[in-house]
């Protein structure tokens, strides 16, 4: 069963959560990507748990808005 939410947003509503989305996903992968390059393990968990948060928050973000129903 969906609980579809009524949402009204306008282009400019759209444009500012796409920009967020956006943000969100790069500071994810950048975050990952060094991660990786790091050779000390405190600043590799760091830039991990900084990824997670922000791929989590992206998750968070696109759960509500698939839970719109917006006509």
């Amino acid at each position: 069963m969906s609980h579809a939410q009524n949402c009204s947003l306008t282009s400019k509503d759209l444009t500012i959560l796409e920009d967020e989305l956006t943000q969100l996903a790069n500071v994810s992968r950048v975050a990952a990507s060094y991660a990786k390059n790091f050779q000390t393990p405190a600043f590799q968990q760091t830039a991990m748990t900084l990824a997670k948060h922000h791929c989590d928050q992206f998750a968070a973000l696109q759960h509500v808005l698939d839970g719109c129903n917006c006509h």
